[in-house]
This record gives C-alpha cells, structure tokens and sequence, in this order.
C-alpha cells in the first residue's frame, strides 16, 4: 500500500538513474545513494523510478520488482514514488501495475507500447483498452506518458481528452510532444477540464519557455543530476520571478545542451557520466545495446557542468 494516499502527480519529480557495476549488475549501493541525494533535494513532490533513465527496457520483471523494493526502503516514508509501466503488452503491463500498487508505488507512469508505432493513432480503442486494462487491475493514479505524434507513439489530442474521460484514473499527463504549439494546446486544455489532468512537461532541453506556458509539473530524468536547479527553477516561474528564472535557466542550459544532443538515446548514458565525474555513483556502466561515450563527449560534459557551477553537493545556488 502507499504510504501516501490520493496522491495528485505535480510539482517538481526528478526521474532517478540506475547505477550498474562492472558486471552489469544492478550495484544497490549505489542505486541507495543516488536515491539518497536526490531526495535530499528540497521542493520535490516525488521520485520516479523504473522508467527511462533507469533504463528499464533493459530490467526484467524481477529486477524492476526489486528496484520498486529499494526505493521504497529508501526514500518511501518521505516522498511518493511515481513507478513506470513498461510493457508492450497490456497484460504484462497490468501485472507491472499490480507488483507496483503491492510494492508501494504512489502513481504508475504509462509509456505507449512499442506496437502503438505501426499505426495505433487511428485506433484510439487500443489507447483506450490498454489504459483500462491497466485501470482495472489498480487503483493508483496513471500519468501518460506523451511521445511525439511523428513516431506513432504520441496520442492525439482526441484520444487524450478521451482518456481523461473515461479512464477517471488518468491524472496526469507527461508531455514529450516536442512541438511547441501542440504542448501549450495541451495545457490549455486538460488543465481546463471538469476534472483537471495536470501536465508535467518532460521538455527538459528548452524547460523554461515550456514551464512559463503554464505546466503543472515537471518529469525529468536530468532531474537525477540537476534537481535543485529544476525545483529552483520552478519556484521562480511559479513566483513569477522572471529575472531570477532566466538566471537559473542560463545555468541549466549548457547541460541542457550536451545531455539532449544527438543521438538522443545516450541522453541517460550522458547524466551517468555526470555523476561519475560529480562523484555521486562509481560507474558510468549501461547494459547494451548502449555503448560508453567516448573521451571527448565525456570532457564536453565535464566543461558543462563547470559551466553550470554544478559540484559533487549539487549547484550553488544563488540567494531568492
């Protein structure tokens, strides 16, 4: 059961990595400090585990079990933990939901299953059945993990609306359109709704303009590296303190810019190599099909955290 009930997703949530060791193993030691510094963070409304940046394509059922089981050890009596559902079938992605309800979890992150690619967008019955399937096996709230349209992943703005209608539990909506004009329509609009469903914007390469549109939230796995930059960040839009927040975003934006580069699939590959260098966790490993960076991407990361004034404690923040 979750130690916190009725939880809303909003506010600030850094998604976690996970950290392996030289075998490929999952190194708990690590993975325990990590989630330590993290939520040590002032002005997180959760932690997510079990999603991209803890590469979960690459966890089997079990080990995603005993990652659930860690982070609740953890951090659980003191923040929600949002759990990603993970699975291209939505049976599998079911049982995911149950083990995560069972285990702890406060919010379950819905990613689209991989199949959605090869033509899902005109069947909006399949969004519709695979949310209620997983809606039928708990009463957690979901976030739905919004990809762009252009990869057959992303809903269409009628199937959302028609999610939120009829799956109550949707509460959520985490918007990685990557369009500019279609993400403000969706924070107009759901947020607009009878029954609100909130957007955390996971646009963490240009995560200022998308914040002053009006999100609800945040979702981000740089959040693993920079958190207190990101709820700083927050405040300041939430406070209406442009200034300040423009301040804050030119200190993001050298690490926005090497963590989101291309390829866009090392973007995790790239913050655990920050936190070698920050010496937060031991090893940089990922499983394959991920590759180590090469020397020089890794000294372009290096000069971007100096650029940012990030150290091994997290940024110096400048004073409210």
């Amino acid at each position: 059961m979750s130690r916190f009930n009725n939880y809303l997703p909003q506010g600030v949530i850094p998604a976690c990595l996970l950290p392996f060791d030289s075998d490929l193993n999952i190194d708990e030691a690590a993975y325990r400090k990590h989630l330590r510094d993290v939520a040590a963070v002032a002005g997180l409304s959760a932690i997510t585990t079990n999603a991209h940046a803890s590469e979960v394509a690459s966890c089997t059922f079990e080990e995603q079990k005993r990652i659930l089981a860690i982070t609740m050890d953890e951090i659980g009596d003191d923040l929600p933990v949002v759990n990603g559902i993970y699975a291209d079938g939505s049976l599998e992605a079911a049982r995911l939901a149950r083990m995560s309800e069972e285990g702890g979890a406060s919010c379950l992150l819905v990613f689209p299953p991989n199949p959605f690619t090869l033509g899902a967008q005109s069947r909006p019955e399949m969004a519709l059945t695979h949310f209620k399937t997983i809606a039928d096996a708990t009463g957690l709230p979901l976030i739905c993990f919004q990809y762009p349209l252009g990869g057959g992943q992303g809903y269409p703005l009628d199937t959302l609306l028609r999610l939120a209608e009829e799956v109550p539990s949707v509460r959520a909506v985490k918007d990685w359109s990557d369009n500019v004009r279609l993400h403000e329509r969706h924070i107009r609009t759901l947020q607009s709704l009878p029954r609100q469903v909130n957007v955390l914007t996971t646009h963490s390469a240009w995560l200022l303009s998308s914040l002053v549109l009006g999100c609800n939230g945040l979702l981000s796995g740089s959040g693993s590296v920079i958190a207190d930059l990101q709820a700083a960040l927050w405040q300041a839009v939430q406070d209406g303190d442009l200034a300040r927040a423009r301040r804050l975003n030119d200190r993001i934006f050298p690490l926005a810019e090497v963590f989101y580069t291309d390829p866009f699939v090392d973007m995790h590959n790239r913050m655990k190599e920050a936190l070698v260098i920050l010496g937060r966790i031991p090893n940089a490993a990922v499983r394959p099909p991920l590759v180590k960076l090469s020397e020089a991407e890794i000294a372009r990361i290096r000069g971007a955290l100096e650029e940012a004034d990030v150290g091994p404690e997290g940024a110096l923040l400048e004073a409210a």
